[in-house]
This record gives structure tokens, sequence and C-alpha cells, in this order.
């Protein structure tokens, strides 16, 4: 049962088409580069051709595909969504990744910030409380090659403690108050960057810095992001 479970849910999220050297949604990916990341002030190099080179129509359900490219949020199941590109693009251009760093993602979701921070040649680790988004972004992203990326079903409110300290943090859900495993599981010279606030109320995104074994953290835009929840679907 599990085997055609797992086959089930590679043929919805089939993703042989991004090998394509006639990839049909190639013009599309590059007016998203060029018109929703670029025009917006995105400007490090490394950070667009990520999402350049990562075919963000592999990590949507099929029956939402033809938006994949579109400047908006798209849902992915279990009440989750994929992020629009300019926040996921945002997001990683603050956090400052460099090569070889090691990168905690709190909330896997479809497994698409992942692989941009995996093209920015660093290490991903990265935590997904929902089993079945979890298994379908192992799916998607073992089938598109992707090696530098380590993966875990569980709680990222108390991240993840055995490979820490990290370089550097990606939250992608949103607690009311930044969760003290996460501060302590930060390198010095960390950063780490995540939307915090109740899911009824203005969230913000947070960016924080430890610097001699003390967090400064400062807001730098409002948002809005899924709450982040425990394994029972409590919200912290």
């Amino acid at each position: 049962m599990a085997f055609v479970i797992f086959m089930l849910m590679a043929a919805l999220f089939n993703t042989t088409e991004s090998k394509n050297p006639q990839d049909p949604y190639l013009r599309q990916r590059e007016e998203m580069v060029r018109l929703q990341l670029e025009y917006r002030g995105i400007s490090d190099s490394k950070v667009l051709e990520a999402f350049s080179n990562v075919p963000r129509d592999a990590f949507v359900p099929l029956e939402y595909r033809r938006y994949s490219y579109a400047d908006q949020p798209i849902p992915i199941g279990e009440g989750q969504t994929i992020s629009q590109p300019y926040i996921v693009a945002y997001m990683t251009e603050v956090l400052q990744v460099r090569p070889n760093e090691k990168v905690l993602e709190i909330g896997t979701g479809s497994g698409y910030q992942a692989a941009i921070l995996a093209e920015m040649d660093v290490e991903v680790f990265s935590i997904e409380v929902n089993e079945i988004l979890a298994d379908r972004a192992r799916i998607i992203l073992e089938n598109l090659g992707y090696k530098k990326i380590n993966l875990k079903t569980g709680d990222g409110y108390e991240g993840w403690e055995e490979h820490a300290p990290f370089d550097a943090i990606l939250v992608t859900c949103s607690p009311a108050s930044v969760p003290p495993k996460l501060k302590e599981q930060l390198a010095e010279g960390g950063r780490m960057i995540i939307p915090v606030g109740l899911q009824n109320s203005v969230q913000y995104l947070y960016l924080l810095e430890k610097q001699k074994g003390k967090i400064r953290q400062k807001s730098v835009m409002p948002v809005r992001f899924v709450p982040m929840t425990d394994g029972k679907g409590k919200t912290y």
C-alpha cells in the first residue's frame, strides 16, 4: 500500500518535464525572474540564477500548474501553500547565504524553497511537520536530483539540534514569537529570517543576527504566512 501511495504522489507531481531541454515553462520562468524579482529590487545574482534554474512548476499540483509562475501563493494541499516567488526571493536574499554554509529551513512545504537554497551551494536541513507534504517534497527533490538537502518530518519549533549550529535559519510559517530553540541553534554570526505574529493579526518578517552570543532583530516587512503548528495541529 505504501508503494502504491508513493507512485500516485510521484505521478501527481510529475517532474520529468523539468529536465526536458524544450521546457514549456522556460519563458514564464524568465519573465518571473525579470518582472517579479529584478523589477522589485532583487539584485543578488546567485539568487536570480537559482530562480532561473529551479522549475517552480515541478512543485505545484497539476490542477494549479498553469499558475506556477504567477505573482501569488498557490495551494499545495493540507491547508498549505507555496509562497509568492518574490517573498521566497526576498527571504533568500536577506539571509546572504554563502557556499558550504549549513542552512536550517522550518516548513519544507512543497520543497521549492529548499531547492532554491540548494542551488546556492549550501547544505540544507529542512523540517516539515506534515508527513504527507514531507513525503511529497522528498519525491520531487529526489526526482530533480538534489543531493544536499536533508529532510526530516517533525516539529520545527524545536529545530534540529543534532546538526546545530546553523549559519542561517529560514522559517516559512509564523509562530507568535521566535522559538527559543532556534535562537540557540543559530551559529555565531548567523542570520535568521522568520515571520512572527498570530494568524488573524498583523505578522511581520524579522531578520535576526547573532553577534557575540546576543541576538539582534529588526522588522523588515509586513507579511501573511500560515501558522507554525506542532504534530497535533496546535499553533505556537
